[in-house]
């Protein structure tokens, strides 16, 4: 396959980026959202791997964004695919909690997890061995890979560039802060000349992003609203996205059924769910992370919207055993 490389692919939501390590025994970490699969296979052989030549999938977690195409991998091409054994025991068992989809109202098509993963394990690609980092926070699961002799760190949602993973403190538990803090401790000691997140941009500059997203962990430890409201937005604009909008009819009915709505309306916010729709929607407007456009709620991230056929299959993990 000639010399080893890094190629990372920058997506555009409701798609995760993801990072294909070109090596002897090639690496795809992270496979998107899964009405992009075939562009997620598009892109890989565009970079000159064949899916069928991939040697290993690596999620960073058990998102929507970052699985969706790895039904279609595994199914397709027989690649396997490897995880935190917490996300895999979740996976592998069906459970109606994987992927937080249900809470979420994300759709993920089935996959199983053939390699379960733990802190300091190692991954080899040939010429290159990565080192498997448990950094929860974002998720329980979560994992980031770290290959020290060219100093190279990939940390899905444990930051971006200039923001972090939202934190999930109704599934993944209120010390998300604490764990997410502990993971970026950890994460400073290492030397890191590049860095690649799971959206937005690469990051040139590791130790300011470090820096940015630790300063706003210790915020939200003084401020614990600030961690409802981020996950909020970040949760509904997804949902905008997945939908490609929603009309203004339909949204106070969509928003009731939802379980993450629920949740943070009551508990977080202590406001009764109707009472809390419009202080949604005011604050998605004002934040910039939505706006109105012919009477449908649009968000303003850039993305690609999913196709119909695909989001009105609406699969779940409840849905695995009978699909």
């Amino acid at each position: 396959m000639g010399k080893s490389c890094i190629i990372f692919f920058e997506r555009k939501f409701p798609s995760a980026n993801m990072v294909l390590i070109k090596d002897m025994l090639p690496i795809l970490i992270d496979t998107g959202f899964g009405s992009d699969a075939e562009e997620t296979v598009h892109l890989i052989k565009e970079a000159g791997v064949l899916p069928e030549e991939l040697h290993l999938i690596v999620n960073t977690h058990y998102h929507s964004d970052h699985v969706g195409g790895n039904f279609h991998l595994q199914n397709n091409y027989g690649v396997k695919i490897a995880a935190h054994k917490w996300d895999a025991h979740l996976i592998n068992a069906c459970n109606h909690e994987a992927c937080s989809a249900e809470w979420l109202d994300q759709p993920v098509e089935p996959y199983h997890v053939d390699l379960k993963l733990s802190d300091n394990d190692e991954i080899h690609t040939g010429s290159r061995t990565f080192q498997v980092l448990h950094t929860p926070g974002h998720t329980l699961g979560h994992i980031s890979l770290y290959e020290p002799e060219e100093e190279i760190f990939i940390c899905g949602d444990l930051f971006h560039r200039n923001d972090i993973g939202w934190l999930n403190i109704f599934r993944e538990g209120v010390s998300s802060i604490q764990r997410s803090l502990e993971s970026v401790d950890r994460v400073s000691k290492l030397r890191i000349k590049q860095a690649y997140s799971g959206h937005g941009p690469q990051i040139d500059d590791p130790l300011n992003s470090i820096d940015t997203a630790r300063n706003r962990l210790e915020k939200w430890l003084k401020s614990p609203d600030k961690v409802s409201w981020h996950a909020c937005k970040r949760i509904f604009a997804f949902t905008l996205i997945m939908k490609n909008g929603l009309a203004k009819e339909e949204i106070d009915n969509y928003l009731l059924t939802c379980g993450w709505f629920q949740d943070f309306a009551r508990y977080a916010f202590q406001l009764q769910p109707e009472e809390f729709i419009q202080v949604l929607l005011d604050e998605m407007i004002r934040s910039g992370a939505a706006n109105w456009y012919n009477n449908h709620l649009i968000a303003t991230a850039p993305y690609v919207a999913a196709q119909n056929k695909w989001m009105d299959r609406n699969i779940k993990p409840k849905d695995w055993k009978t699909t």
